[in-house]
């Protein structure tokens, strides 16, 4: 009987280096008896599927890509879930300072990630599944039947196709896959809006623009148990509501200079949404048509806040990209925010003077691109990531708090409003009006980091008609539109389609034509919010855009990408690895019990001494019929 497994792949990634993850190592399914290791040092005697605890994943992953021995005699691996009550103290696949290559200082031995392996980073020639809780019981009783056999001979196998396409294909790189389309690089895309929106009009007499960035991705060892909980989406949870918070006040077109929300894509393979967007300003490409670079004043990240709450009270660190003044005016609005929620005690503090600099971060980007950028990081650790299980899949809803996240909001909000007034007198009664919506912090933490409601929740339905039903998954995934067509994708994903209709929703204006729409509005300045949804969307007025989200060194041209030379120009992508993913046809992993060696062989014993009785019988009774036809 066959046994289909719930369980969740770790795929085969390629990069202009080489290729990282996992796959079968040729073109055919892999079968192999399944053994349970309970320490990652213990022995295989035969080729052999290898369940391992949760606990041992590090360790068994470090031992094998130092091991050639025990590589050769792994067939596959599949780990198990440990349930909801996680033991774990800390379980990070991802290097100890994360993309730091990246980084626009030259100190890249500080150890940002402690808890950090690298074990994603290599590769591994046999596939590997994560079982789900409910196959993890399933597997542990097949493995102590395996365990009762007294022959040696394990009679319960597991089968796995994980076949890549750049196997087939021989091509072990990006260049050469994406040459011969047996791949596709990361990518997706990002959304920025504005606030309020910005008239066509006012593009020659633009004030500055205070940017306030988020990311909406995270990465695993598992392709699609990419939560990101703390890691980036605690972030984005918390620009969203401060939007929402600032889509209350009225006059906001009064203030000096002008508010801008950027979420980035692809963050987590090389910094993709950001570097895009700074080259498509650099362009003056029509996705982010109403902005430019030379406007841009000041940048506010608000990265990983969701383990703030430690004691009583949220604290939080600043992170500031260099000493300019420009830089010091955030750190104080920052601080004037704090004091402004009075008994709510938020506390900000500067982070060490000690630190290389920035965190990992998508301010790397804007700082790396010029370096006399103002900008600050929010976060919710000084000098060492307080997530313990940073681009892990434990990195879960369990792992963040909400009253963190809706802390980060208030104080994005209010730091955002002081800055966009400037020098000028802050509106004390204005600025105490901006109040967070603590249960909206819970709504999209059910939207977009729990299974159930998941991306089927009211709220994510009140705007888009989402594509999948499962559990939210935060990884890029694969670039798949024509880059041309920037603000109709085609293959946008759930949480990128719908962030694009919240922003454009909480940013907006109402339109003077309020009939349906499904697609463009008539009017230059309007956009159509919900056009997905049966009976249609509605027009408003909003200058909320796509863009696309992939490495600055690949070219879509002649219906195929393409890898660009490396330019000195780009320095960030000087140093780009280009992360592609493999094709694959089906990926599967099932169960089923072999028949034992000893029955075999007596069928096959049985079966010789039934031809020999025959052929003794036949013999006999043809000596006998012979005698009595002679005696006739």
């Amino acid at each position: 009987m066959y046994l289909n497994i719930e369980s969740f792949p770790c795929v085969r990634l390629l990069n202009l280096s080489g290729e990282v993850g996992c796959s079968n190592p040729g073109s055919e399914k892999i079968i192999a008896p399944i053994v349970r290791f309970i320490k990652s040092s213990d022995q295989l005697v035969q080729p052999s599927t290898v369940l391992l605890p949760l606990d041992q994943m590090t360790d068994f992953f470090l031992r094998v890509s130092n091991d050639p021995e025990i590589h050769k005699k792994v067939s596959g691996v599949l780990i198990e879930s440990n349930g909801v009550d996680n033991y774990l103290q800390e379980l990070s696949p991802d290097r100890k300072f994360p993309q730091d290559a990246f980084a626009p200082y030259s100190n890249h031995s500080h150890d940002w990630n402690p808890a950090g392996s690298g074990i994603m980073w290599n590769r591994y020639d046999f596939p590997v599944f994560l079982l789900s809780e409910e196959s993890t019981q399933t597997l542990r009783k097949v493995s102590e039947k395996n365990e009762m056999a007294d022959n040696g001979y394990k009679a319960n196998v597991a089968e796995f196709d994980l076949v890549m396409q750049t196997t087939k294909a021989q091509t072990h790189d990006s260049a050469s896959c994406l040459k011969e389309k047996s791949c596709l690089p990361l990518g997706g895309h990002s959304v920025w809006a504005s606030l309020p929106p910005i008239k066509n009009e006012s593009t020659g007499h633009q004030k500055p623009i205070i940017l306030a960035i988020a990311s909406q991705d995270s990465a695993s060892f598992f392709r699609d148990r990419s939560l990101g909980s703390d890691s980036a989406i605690s972030g984005l949870i918390a620009l969203l509501t401060a939007v929402d918070s600032l889509s209350h006040i009225h006059d906001l077109s009064n203030l000096k200079k002008q508010l801008v929300f950027a979420v980035f894509n692809g963050e987590a393979w090389g910094y993709l949404g950001s570097r895009k967007f700074l080259q498509e300003l650099d362009k003056g490409a029509d996705s982010v048509n109403g902005i430019n670079s030379l406007m841009m004043d000041q940048v506010l990240e608000i990265g990983s806040v969701g383990k703030a709450v430690i004691k009583e009270y949220p604290s939080f660190y600043m992170h500031a990209a260099g000493n300019s003044s420009a830089s010091k005016k955030i750190l104080d609005a920052l601080q004037s925010a704090s004091k402004s929620l009075g008994s709510d005690n938020v506390e900000v503090k500067q982070a060490a003077s000690s630190n290389p600099g920035v965190p990992p971060s998508s301010l790397m980007s804007f700082v790396r691109k010029n370096i006399s950028t103002s900008g600050v990081v929010l976060e919710d650790f000084d000098s060492h990531f307080s997530n313990r299980f940073y681009h892990s899949h434990l990195d879960n809803p369990a792992n963040i708090n909400s009253s963190s996240i809706a802390a980060a909001a208030a104080l994005a909000a209010r730091s955002l409003y002081i800055l966009a007034s400037d020098d000028s007198v802050v509106d004390l009664m204005t600025l105490n009006t901006i109040k967070v919506n603590v249960s909206l912090v819970e709504e999209l933490i059910g939207c977009l980091l729990s299974c159930n409601p998941g991306l089927s929740c009211g709220l994510v339905k009140s705007f888009i008609s989402s594509s999948s039903s499962s559990c939210p998954s935060h990884y890029v995934g694969v670039f798949l539109d024509d880059p041309s067509g920037t603000q109709s994708p085609s293959y946008a994903d759930d949480t990128s389609r719908f962030v694009w209709n919240f922003l454009a929703d909480r940013t907006s204006t109402l339109a003077g034509n309020k009939s349906s729409c499904t697609g463009k509005c008539d009017d230059e300045g309007e956009v159509c919010i919900g056009a997905e949804l049966e009976g249609g969307g509605r027009c408003v007025v909003s200058t909320t855009r796509y863009v696309p989200a992939y490495s600055t060194r690949v070219k879509f041209e002649d219906n195929a990408w393409h890898v660009l030379p490396a330019n000195s120009s780009d320095p960030m992508g000087m140093v780009d690895p280009v992360w592609t993913e493999s094709f694959w046809n089906t990926i599967g992993l099932r169960v089923y019990a072999v028949q034992d060696s000893t029955y075999d062989w007596l069928i096959l014993l049985t079966g010789l001494s039934i031809t020999a009785a025959s052929y003794c019988a036949v013999h006999v009774v043809r000596g006998y019929i012979s005698k009595v036809v002679k005696r006739d």
